[in-house]
């Protein structure tokens, strides 16, 4: 018998690993963080052993945060970065500064050597931007101020790595020299990188994903979304970068863009996996060995380290308006490690800045404040937060998107007349079409527009479909739309349909649906066309108007005497017989009754008061 591949055995076990962990994790209240580091500690070296090269999966693992940050980035049009300047780069510099000089002044008094002492207090000054915008984002917080402040010191974090790694060899011992001239030389080609990606993300981004969006194959669209953000990354590794601040930066450029609902619905489950093996891979980091030969060390490292970043977070809370209910998860999710310590201390120890044993020590720390932080945040649930029963009155409104109160899903000519008349009343409509030669049209005039499959759930949510009014079903294809109004009363039973029927066996479907306003497409205009007819076979426009105005009153109430019988095929006929002979009938008195008026010599005509067509 064949051994199965060491990929498909891992795969089995991690899978496996968080498919149990992570959903009791949940049941018993501790979040689905610690579920993933707890199965990562089962099946680590220092658990169960059944894997092993924790190195290349966490690197691997990675991943899941870049992928994460350019999904934020899409979040975040230039002018709302721009506007949060000011907080990135002074509360951001204002909590890695502070932090490091505590950590630092701490560390030297201890009697540790002043380069070892400067490298940990960097490496501990960063916090982990998995664990807080995966917490902010459960709790829906990231609209607050706390969740605002958070990211931009966060967001500050991923640039502070940039010279905290340059400054490494320098701490080796390197020649002024040769640093000033290699950094030099980097400083171009870091400059060169991020131009480049800015550069490209306005000029080729959108043309290249609209090329692909062409050939209407969906699972290239996701590839190519993929293909992006891994082609950015690995520019980014390249120079020596952050990957995660590369991928911010062209999530940001293609935040105004009309392919935005999609990347972010073809990149959301990706990002969950990948994360989820970003948590465990950290779990089974946590060296035990090193934890059971210090242990005094190692709790003091964590006691420390939480208590100093904690005054730093908590002293600068202030000043930055959080209100006091907020505080005290603000400065857990800040006070805990980052995994971009592990990043710092291997190269540290890679350099000979530190040792090995101290690099171990540090990593096992940071690890160890990562996996603490989701159980510190349960106490704080149930032991601080109803201490500000009160404060919480302070918390300010969610700030969330305005949400259009129409959503057009297809923008062929009956979506278009519809759109046209609601922007004409001053009402806001998001489009969704799947046509990315309408998508560009559609922006073209100003509205508010995504590239997309409307049967898609998650795009009909990212699309405001839970806060929207009106969704109307305006899609060619008679399948679609059926299974558009399928997951709309499933998913979304407020939401009032408005849908086209092409025919009458789809007027019918939509009907058994519980869709009650339904227009068929051509139904009026046809109307308007045989009016025409009838004036130029003679009629006066009050007698066409009347007779087309009796037709389409009959016309409706027969529709609703077939509908009970549309799956009775000898019963409907014999109704469409009953009501087109009422009909005939109907009509032949009406024109004996008008030609009797006629000789009369009748000015008033009938039809004056009848409404128009």
């Amino acid at each position: 018998m064949e051994h199965a591949p060491a990929w498909l055995t891992n795969s089995l076990i991690y899978l496996a690993a968080a498919v149990i962990a992570v959903p009791l994790s949940r049941a018993i209240g501790l979040g689905s963080i610690l579920g993933y580091l707890a199965a990562g500690i089962a099946i680590g070296p220092w658990g169960f052993g059944l894997v092993t090269n924790v190195e290349d999966i966490l690197h691997f693992a990675e991943f899941g945060v870049v992928l994460m940050l350019f999904l934020i980035g899409l979040e975040l049009e230039p002018r709302r970065l721009w506007s949060l300047r000011r907080p990135i780069f002074g509360w951001g510099s204002a909590q890695v500064l502070g932090c490091a000089a505590l950590l630092f002044a701490v560390g030297v008094l201890a009697g540790a050597q002043w380069r070892t002492a400067l490298v940990a207090a960097l490496g501990l000054a960063l916090s982990s931007t998995a664990i807080a915008l995966q917490v902010l984002g459960e709790r829906n917080l990231l609209p607050t101020s706390s969740g605002r402040a958070g990211f931009s010191i966060l967001l500050f974090q991923d640039v502070a790595a940039i010279p905290i790694l340059a400054l490494l060899p320098l701490l080796a011992g390197a020649k002024d020299a040769q640093a000033g001239g290699d950094g030099g030389l980097e400083a171009l080609r870091i400059l060169a990188v991020i131009g480049g990606i800015i550069l490209g993300g306005r000029l080729a981004l959108r043309p290249l994903l609209r090329w692909i969006a062409k050939s209407r194959t969906p699972e290239i669209f996701t590839a190519a979304a993929l293909l992006l953000v891994v082609a950015i990354a690995a520019l980014m590794q390249m120079v020596g970068l952050s990957m995660a601040l590369g991928a911010f930066l062209a999530g940001v450029l293609l935040a105004e863009s009309e392919y935005k609902r999609e990347l972010e619905t073809d990149l959301e489950p990706f990002k969950g996996l990948l994360l989820g093996l970003f948590f465990m891979a950290v779990g089974m980091s946590i060296d035990f060995a090193v934890l059971a030969r210090s242990p005094g060390w190692m709790a003091l490292v964590v006691v420390m380290l939480l208590a100093l970043k904690a005054v730093v977070i908590w002293s600068i809370a202030g000043p930055m308006g959080i209100p006091l209910a907020e505080r005290p998860v603000f400065t857990l999710l800040l006070a805990q490690g980052g995994e971009f310590a592990f990043v710092v201390f291997q190269a540290a120890a890679g350099a000979q800045v530190i040792s090995g044993e101290v690099a171990s020590l540090l990593i096992g720390a940071v690890a160890v404040t990562m996996l603490l932080a989701p159980l510190l945040l349960l106490a704080i649930d149930r032991l601080v937060l109803p201490r500000f029963a009160d404060g919480r009155r302070e918390l300010p409104e969610l700030v969330e998107p305005q949400t259009a109160p129409v959503i057009i899903a297809g923008f062929g000519r009956y979506g278009q007349i519809i759109g046209r008349m609601l922007n004409a009343e001053g009402i806001a409509s998001t489009v969704l079409d799947h046509d990315a030669d309408m998508v560009e049209a559609a922006r073209a005039f100003g509205y508010t527009v995504h590239y997309g499959d409307a049967t898609r759930l998650d795009l009909l949510r990212t699309a405001g479909a839970e806060k929207a009014r009106v969704l109307v079903v305006a899609v060619d294809d008679k399948e679609q739309s059926l299974r558009i109004v399928d997951l709309v009363r499933e998913h979304f039973p407020s939401l009032e349909l408005v849908a086209r029927a092409r025919d009458v066996p789809h007027w019918n479907a939509l009907r058994d649906r519980g869709v009650m306003r339904v227009e068929r497409e051509l139904f009026e205009s046809s109307l308007r066309s045989g009016r025409t007819v009838l004036e130029v076979l003679g009629h006066t426009p009050h007698e066409a108007r009347r007779q087309a105005m009796r037709f389409r009153r009959h016309n409706l109430e027969l529709f609703e005497k077939m509908y009970p019988h549309h799956r009775d095929r000898a019963r409907m006929i014999a109704v469409v017989k009953e009501g087109r002979q009422q009909l005939e009938e109907q009509m032949a008195r009406e024109r004996a009754e008008n030609e009797a008026r006629r000789k009369r010599g009748d000015e008033r005509m009938p039809g004056w008061d009848e409404p128009r067509v």
